[in-house]
């Protein structure tokens, strides 16, 4: 798996304390922790969704950028309205709220609207 430590600490997302240092660090209890922080009952279309999305991100190393994310996360949910689906289930943006509450380095970018993210 590429440096995930050495990834969090040179980029230059403003999340650094929502990501793990390492992938084995992360479980269900965790983000379930950080879910209720959000004010999101996670619910077995969530884990769904931040089980693929550290998948994707243990095979193919640091984001390129967000719009692959996004992309990856819709055909990861799989229905016609796979974007409302994804912002139903991350409120606050998809991207930036499904890779905090998976653990993952929050990409640069990711806080345009188009990009999965409301702020």
């Amino acid at each position: 798996m590429p440096g995930i430590m050495q990834h969090i600490t040179n980029s230059d997302s403003e999340d650094h304390d929502a990501n793990l240092a390492s992938l084995d660090e992360w479980s269900e209890e965790i983000a379930t922790k950080l879910a209720k922080e959000e004010t999101i009952h996670l619910t077995s279309e969530h884990l769904k969704v931040l089980t693929k999305l550290r998948e994707f991100y243990r095979d193919r190393g640091p984001w390129k950028n967000p719009r692959t994310i996004l992309k990856y996360m819709q055909a990861t949910v799989g229905d016609e309205e796979s974007r409302k689906t994804l912002y139903k289930l991350f409120p606050d943006g998809p991207v930036r709220q499904a890779c905090k509450l998976a653990g993952l380095p929050i990409p640069a970018n990711s806080a345009q609207p188009s990009f999965g993210s409301v702020h």
